[in-house]
This record gives structure tokens, C-alpha cells and sequence, in this order.
């Protein structure tokens, strides 16, 4: 279940949509079930980010408004992900998202994450992503 955080100032909702399904058919192109791909976008405020002491708004921007100032990205892909894919997933993410060599500050950091490490909830049932069922919930006394 690779899950995509992005942050960046906020961006439009046709935006945000519009780079969830590119990062969505480029995942559904590599064998990814299109409902087992997450994107959250979570909008940073100026002065939230630094780089070198320095907020990134204080960077040289040359993007002429065409992509991000800044975007800090993680992506929780599995152990068994290699480079290619991550390399590919990585310029899909930047390119959807519009950043380039003028993007003043770009981070994109991959976390191996176990499926038997993610719980999926729906309703009162939790499994995992591994398809490892979980049992009840034990009874609490308070």
C-alpha cells in the first residue's frame, strides 16, 4: 500500500487530484492496485520550513509560478521496492508535482514500510496490509 505524503503550500484541489492520478496510473502501471495507492497533501505555512538556517521562502525562486516553491515528499513503499522503482517513482512525483531545477528546495525521502507494519481499519474490522486478519480488540475493565 504505497502511501504518499506531500507537503508543499497549499495547492489547488484540481491540483492536488490532478497529480494523485498521475502518481496513481504511473503506481497501477508497475502492478499497484489503483485503491491500495494513498496521496495526502498536507499544505505548509511560510517560516515552516528551513533549509540551512534559512526559510526556503528566502530562497532564489526562478519558478515563474509554474511549480512548487518548495515540496518535502515521503513515500512508505515496501522493503521489496527496488531502485528502478524508486528512481521512477521519485521523477514521477517531482514532474506531477511540477518541481524542476528551478524548484528552490525539493526533498523526497522513500521509507521501506512492512505490510505486516500497516493496519487498515474499516468499520470495527482491522487487518493488516499483509492480509493478516486481526482479532478482537481485548476487553478493557476501567
Amino acid at each position: 500500500m504505497p502511501t504518499i505524503t506531500i507537503r508543499t503550500p497549499e495547492l489547488p484541489v484540481p491540483r492536488r487530484r490532478a497529480v494523485a492520478l498521475r502518481v496513481t496510473r504511473w503506481l497501477t502501471a508497475q502492478g499497484v492496485q489503483a485503491g491500495h495507492v494513498v496521496v495526502r497533501f498536507e499544505p505548509t505555512e511560510d517560516g515552516t520550513v528551513f533549509s540551512g538556517g534559512m526559510p526556503v521562502e528566502a530562497l532564489p525562486d526562478e519558478t515563474d509560478g509554474t511549480g512548487p516553491r518548495h515540496a518535502s515528499v515521503t513515500c512508505c513503499v515496501g522493503p521489496d521496492r527496488d531502485d528502478l522503482f524508486r528512481d521512477g517513482l521519485a521523477r514521477c512525483i517531482t514532474e506531477a508535482l511540477g518541481a524542476d531545477a528551478r524548484t528552490p528546495f525539493c526533498y523526497l525521502e522513500f521509507r521501506p514500510t512492512s505490510p505486516s507494519d500497516v493496519y487498515l481499519g474499516a468499520g470495527e474490522r482491522l487487518s493488516r496490509a499483509d492480509g493478516t486478519a486481526v482479532g478482537p480488540a481485548p476487553a478493557t475493565t476501567g
